[in-house]
């Protein structure tokens, strides 16, 4: 039965609608033989695009040298576009298969190598960037940042039991990025209560820590509200205070993405810095000058700072300059003297920026 057919028949009489069910299948078999069948096992036969690849990316490619950083960008869309006009619901085993494919054939161009050794695999870093670029085209028929309704109303109540819960997976690692939910045992008003205790608890110089976590565990709901509708920083950091701080951040973060951020940071610093800080400092200043500069002038600058260790300061700047980002849109300098309310947030970049005094 057809939409067409559907909407008709509330208000169609019995004759009309046994003249309907009779041609029903007729018009059921049309319809399914003109939609379009999907290769269930389109990765068996999938051909990697090489003719759709630009003259500038063959070259090194049959050359046996390493395609830019631009380059393998777009090698990587054109891959995605034709693998996603074969299914549209590619998965992680997808990616993987068709990397294999293309590390297979040039090697030397792009299998994961660091100093002579192959990393792994020799194919993680092309998987995951397929799988970047599948997650990018997603998510752009998926608004994530809703604005803000004028009015409600609907009379749903705000008690959600714990079984009708959603459970989903958002892009970019986020298990949680928008909650539709409260939790079971919440309503909007002890919400609000609760923001309220966060708030002076923030002002108290002895607040119980574990006190904090629990409260921002349990406000996690209304968090996602105000960040998702898209409300200035200034605004959050009146509502939240605890967000721009290490404890409530952490809370958070853990709870929007499964991932205890310090203990993971430290762990992975630990078992892969050495061996990151001195490929930076022993291959990567070989291959570019700029890259030099920065290094020769954090090694003059080496022991002048307080705070975390040199090493930890000198991979992250060193990092920066790996990827070409500049200091300025992730650092925001200000005066030593300054207060937290006298930094000007309009000039801040509105991306994540760490404030430096």
């Amino acid at each position: 039965q057809t939409p067409e057919n559907s909407s008709l028949s509330s208000e169609a009489s019995p004759d009309q609608l046994l003249s309907l069910i009779s041609v029903s299948p007729q018009s059921s078999s049309s319809t399914s033989s003109s939609s379009p069948q999907l290769d269930t096992h389109w990765e068996d036969n999938f051909e990697i695009p090489w003719t759709k690849f630009p003259e500038e990316l063959m070259q090194p490619l049959e050359r046996g040298k390493r395609p830019g950083p631009k380059l393998r960008r777009q090698m990587v869309r054109i891959v995605v576009t034709e693998m996603m006009e074969k299914c549209p619901h590619v998965g992680k085993k997808h990616s993987t298969d068709v990397a294999k494919k293309m590390v297979s054939k040039y090697p030397k161009s792009l299998q994961d190598i660091i100093e002579g050794d192959i990393v792994g695999t020799g194919y993680h870093s092309l998987v995951k960037q397929l799988q970047n670029r599948i997650e990018n085209v997603r998510c752009t028929s998926t608004p994530k940042i809703r604005k803000r309704k004028h009015e409600s109303n609907s009379d749903d109540t705000d008690e959600i039991p714990l079984e009708e819960r959603a459970a989903m997976q958002d892009t970019y690692g986020c298990v949680k990025w928008n909650v539709q939910f409260l939790p079971r045992e919440e309503t909007q008003e002890s919400q609000q209560q609760k923001m309220e205790k966060l708030k002076e608890m923030f002002q108290q110089s002895d607040a119980n820590p574990e006190e904090v976590k629990g409260l921002m565990k349990s406000t996690f709901y209304t968090q996602r509200q105000h960040v998702n509708q898209g409300k200035s920083i200034k605004c959050l950091r009146e509502d939240w205070p605890f967000l721009f701080d290490e404890i409530g951040m952490s809370v958070h973060f853990k709870e929007l993405t499964g991932i205890n951020l310090k203990e993971t940071f430290i762990r992975n610093l630990d078992l892969k810095g050495k061996r990151l800080l001195n490929y930076l400092t022993t291959v990567c200043v070989k291959k570019n000058k700029k890259f030099l500069q920065t290094y020769a002038r954090l090694q003059r600058m080496r022991g002048q700072q307080s705070g975390c260790s040199e090493d930890v300061k000198e991979m992250v700047l060193l990092l920066l300059s790996y990827f070409d980002e500049k200091e300025e849109s992730i650092f925001f300098y200000v005066d030593e003297t300054s207060l937290a309310e006298d930094v000007q947030l309009e000039q801040v970049s509105l991306t994540p920026a760490i404030i430096v005094c």
